[in-house]
């Protein structure tokens, strides 16, 4: 009797072991990172230890660029652009095996569901550094995007249709954007009515600006500055002190006055981003403040912006929270 129940107790070990192969019934990735092979975003993947879980998509689908409630990007997933897939291996799956130009022999894919149908809706948020640096300024330091399958498909080898799937959030890494002028001199085209200041490929300009009431040939009292507003109203549709960071394809003139001081913008450096002033609120944001000091018949005006924030698209950052835009000196 004994002899028999070992050999039963030995037949149950044998039947227990397990070959390497997965039974799936749920597919669970919620507590796993998402990655992409390179940085275009069109191959966005989840790894377990012997699962996948694919979402393969057009470059350009995955937008830096943060969307709004009931804004979200949605694509069909039709299985040839916007594919949706989950495997499971005989082995452990590495990056390898997903992005590898010749991926290995090994794991073997024991099981594979394939995304029929359904919507992939991504909404974005910018994330931003943290900690904040100390003197107010923001920057973007990536954007996350949450990913969901809506009313998806799977054909697995028979039908499974879930209403929502959470693939989760996936983060893409950008440079942020950090506004520095090299010096405190700024400069000031009184024909075109320009305040700048800039770096070689970079620069941060006030467009329309308001001398009229600002660059007035007086001193200002002590702590008292003239104040004005970016994008300030006026009685017309047109508004003052528009304010305008950008970027550029190349280097600036070595004197900017050639490119700012003209009728015609030259074509060359091309702008590479622009990032617009957001539009003031008097004692709260984009406060333009100006300090005038002279000596004989020289004027100093310096001009100071606080607590201006720069935007493109849905894309929002901080200046300093006392940012010195420069000095311009104007001889009469």
């Amino acid at each position: 009797m004994k002899k028999y129940a070992c050999l039963l107790f030995f037949g149950l070990l044998l039947n227990g072991c397990d070959d390497g192969d997965l039974t799936i019934e749920t597919i669970d990735f919620a507590d796993v990172t998402s990655t992409s092979c390179d940085t275009t975003s069109t191959l966005i993947y989840k790894l377990k230890t012997q699962e996948s879980l694919l979402l393969q998509l057009p470059s350009g689908s995955i937008k830096n660029n943060p969307t709004t409630p009931g804004d979200t990007l949605t694509y069909d997933i039709d299985n040839s652009s916007y594919r949706v897939v989950y495997r499971a291996y005989d082995g452990t799956v590495a990056k390898e095996n997903i992005c590898g130009t010749i991926p290995p022999k090994t794991p073997n894919v024991t099981e594979e569901w394939i995304g029929k149908s359904g919507k992939i809706v991504i909404a974005t948020s910018p994330v931003y550094k943290s900690p904040a640096p100390d003197d107010g300024h923001t920057e973007i330091t990536g954007y996350s995007h949450n990913i969901v399958f809506r009313n998806i498909t799977f054909l697995k080898p028979q039908e499974q249709i879930e209403k929502e799937y959470i693939f989760g959030d996936y983060l893409s890494s950008v440079t942020p954007v950090v506004v520095t002028v090299p010096d405190e001199t700024a400069d000031y085209c009184s024909e075109q009515k320009k305040v700048y200041n800039n770096n070689l490929s970079n620069s941060l300009v006030l467009e329309n600006f308001d001398a009229a009431s600002l660059f007035i040939n007086e001193d200002t009292p002590t702590g008292k500055p003239r104040t004005s507003l970016i994008n300030a109203a006026t009685n017309t549709t047109a508004t003052l002190n528009n304010l305008y960071y950008r970027t550029y394809n190349g280097n600036l003139p070595t004197s900017p006055k050639d490119y700012y001081c003209v009728t015609l913008t030259p074509t060359t450096p091309t702008v590479k981003d622009t990032w617009v002033g957001e539009t003031g609120v008097a004692s709260l944001s984009g406060i333009i403040e100006v300090t005038t000091t002279h000596t004989n018949n020289v004027y100093k005006h310096t001009v100071v912006l606080k607590n201006a924030k720069l935007k493109k698209g849905n894309s929002i950052f901080n200046l300093a929270t006392t940012f010195v835009l420069g000095t311009v000196t104007i001889v009469i």
